[in-house]
C-alpha cells in the first residue's frame, strides 16, 4: 500500500511539473533557410513579438522558453509578413513541418491535438470555398438571371450548413479547446419564434429581450484567450452590446459596464482589457453627454485604486485631469461662469446675459475651422426664432485679431470675449474645450442642455428640445 502511494505521488509530482514545463515549439519549413523568423502574438487590436528563432540551412528552428505561453493564437512571421497561424493551448511541446510558401496546405502536426484538428478545419473550409466561388460568381455578374441567382444562393446556403454543421462536430468532439472557444465566440445566437401573447398579438419585443438575455451565451468575457484571437472579437462583441443592444444613456450604460467588469475580474488580464476599452470608448464618444461614462470609469476603477496594478502614476494622473475637466461640463450640470474682457476691455459675464438660451462659442480667429463654422452660426442667431444670444470666446491673447475677427465676421450682436484674460478659471478648466470651434448650448438657467453641436444643427437641436420639453410638462 506504501509502495502504491509512493508511485502515485511521483505521478502526481510528475504531472505537476510538466504543467510548469515551458513552451518548446519546433518547425521545419522547407524552402527556408539561413533567416531569421519570429513568434508573434495578438492582444485586442495589436500584435507582438514574443519570441526570435534562425532559421538552419534545412529550415529547422524552435522557439522555447521556461515560462508557458498565455492561451491564445500565436502566428510565424517572416520579414514582417504573417505565414501562417497556430494554435497554443495546454500542450506547449509540439513540433510542425510544411513547406514554403504553401504553409497551410503542406502542414503536418506532431504532438497537439489542437493544432491537427485546427489546420484540417482550414484545409477544410478552403475546399468549400472553392465549392463556393462558382455561385458567387454568379451572384456577382449583373447579366445573371433571377433564376440563376436564387439556385446560387440555395447552394451557398447548403455549403454554410455544411460548414456549420462540421462546427457543430468539432465542438462536440473537443468541447473544451481553444478552437470550439473561437467557434462559440463567434456563433450566432439562434433567436426562436416571438410566442403569440393573450390578446393575439405576436410579442413584439420578445426576440431583441431574448437575444440580449442569451447574448453572452457562448462568449467568456473572463477568459484571457478571448483577447488573443486573430480576430479583436472581444472588443467587438462588446461594443456591439453596449452601442446595439443598451439605451445610450450615461445611467444606463454606466450600470452596463459595472456589471459586465464584474465578470471580467475574474481574471487580471480580461478586468485590465476590458476597462482599459471603455475608458477609450467613452472618452471622446461621438454620442453627446456620453462622457459622463468614462468620468463614472475613471471615479469607479482608477480614483478607486482596481487598477494600481498596471495603471502607473502618470496614466492615473492624465486620466483625472481629463475626468476633473469634463465633469464640471456634464449635461444637465449648470454651466460655470466666465467673466472675460471685451474688445473694450470691459468685464462681461456669462451669467448676465439673459436670454432663454445661450450658445457658448469657442473659437480661434486662426482657426480655419472657425472660419467656416462662425458664418454658420451667424446666421443661424440671423434667422432663428429662439431667444437666442451668444457668448463667444476667442482662444488667441490677441486682442487685435480679435477686433479684426469681429468687424470682419460681423459679430457685433455677440459678446465676443477673450478667453486668456479672465477673472474666472482658464476655460479649459471649465470646459470640454481643448479644439475650436466648440459650442454649448444653455437653458435660461445657464443649465448644460447641449455640447459640440454643429452650427447647423442647432435649429433642428432647439426644435425638438422644446417639443421634448412640452411633453416632460405634460407628463408631470
Amino acid at each position: 500500500m506504501k509502495k502504491l502511494l509512493f508511485y502515485t505521488l511521483l505521478i502526481l509530482m510528475g504531472s505537476s511539473v510538466y504543467a510548469q514545463k515551458g513552451y518548446d515549439l519546433k518547425f521545419k519549413i522547407e524552402g527556408l533557410a539561413d533567416t531569421t523568423v519570429y513568434l508573434g502574438n495578438f492582444f485586442g487590436e495589436s500584435t507582438y513579438v514574443k519570441d526570435t528563432a534562425r532559421v538552419g540551412k534545412n529550415g529547422e528552428f524552435a522557439f522555447a522558453g521556461k515560462k508557458p505561453l498565455e492561451e491564445g493564437v500565436y502566428f510565424i512571421v517572416l520579414n514582417k509578413t504573417r505565414l501562417f497561424d497556430i494554435l497554443i493551448s495546454d500542450d506547449q511541446q509540439f513540433s510542425m513541418q510544411t513547406k514554403h510558401p504553401e504553409y497551410v496546405a503542406n502542414m503536418k502536426v506532431s504532438g497537439d491535438v489542437e493544432n491537427e484538428v485546427f489546420f484540417a478545419n482550414l484545409l477544410y473550409n478552403s475546399a468549400r470555398n472553392e465549392e463556393a466561388q462558382p455561385y458567387v460568381t454568379v451572384l456577382r455578374d449583373s447579366t445573371s438571371s433571377e433564376a440563376s441567382k436564387s439556385a446560387a444562393r440555395a447552394e451557398l446556403e447548403k455549403l454554410n450548413k455544411k460548414v456549420m454543421a462540421h462546427q457543430d462536430e468539432l465542438i462536440g468532439k473537443y468541447p473544451e479547446s481553444l478552437l470550439t472557444k473561437i467557434f462559440n465566440a463567434n456563433k450566432k445566437i439562434d433567436v426562436p419564434e416571438p410566442p403569440v401573447l393573450d390578446n393575439g398579438k405576436i410579442d413584439s419585443t420578445f426576440s431583441y429581450r431574448y437575444y440580449k438575455t442569451h447574448y453572452w451565451d457562448n462568449f467568456d468575457l473572463a477568459d484571457p484567450a478571448m483577447i488573443r484571437l486573430s480576430e479583436p472579437v472581444y472588443k467587438k462583441r462588446v461594443e456591439d452590446y453596449l452601442d446595439k443592444l443598451l439605451i445610450q444613456h450615461p445611467d444606463t450604460l454606466t450600470n452596463a459596464i459595472n456589471q459586465l467588469a464584474d465578470v471580467t475580474k475574474a481574471n487580471k488580464d480580461t478586468y485590465k482589457y476590458f476597462i482599459w476599452m471603455v475608458t477609450v470608448k467613452y472618452q471622446n464618444p461621438e454620442i453627446m453627454g456620453l462622457d459622463e461614462v468614462f468620468v463614472n470609469i475613471y471615479d469607479r476603477y482608477f480614483a478607486s485604486g482596481d487598477m494600481d496594478y498596471w495603471a502607473n502614476d502618470q496614466l492615473k494622473k492624465n486620466l483625472k485631469e481629463r475626468a476633473d475637466q469634463l465633469r464640471l461640463s456634464l449635461l444637465g450640470m449648470k454651466a460655470p461662469n466666465l467673466i472675460m474682457l471685451d474688445e473694450n476691455l470691459q468685464a462681461k459675464s456669462l451669467y448676465d446675459l439673459k436670454n432663454k438660451y445661450t450658445v457658448i462659442y469657442f473659437y480661434d480667429p486662426d482657426c480655419g475651422h472657425c472660419k467656416k463654422e462662425t458664418p454658420k452660426l451667424k446666421q443661424f442667431t440671423d434667422d432663428t426664432s429662439f431667444d437666442v444670444s451668444v457668448f463667444a470666446v476667442s482662444a488667441d491673447t490677441s486682442m487685435v485679431k480679435m477686433k479684426k475677427y469681429i468687424k470682419d465676421m460681423h459679430l457685433e450682436p455677440w459678446v465676443t470675449v477673450n478667453g486668456p484674460r479672465t477673472y474666472t478659471e482658464h476655460y479649459q478648466k471649465l470646459y470640454d474645450a481643448f479644439t475650436t470651434p466648440t459650442i454649448y448650448v444653455l437653458d435660461e438657467k445657464k443649465k448644460i442642455i447641449a455640447k459640440k453641436v454643429p452650427a447647423e444643427k442647432l435649429e433642428d437641436f432647439l426644435t425638438r428640445y422644446e417639443k421634448m420639453e412640452a411633453l416632460r410638462k405634460e407628463e408631470n
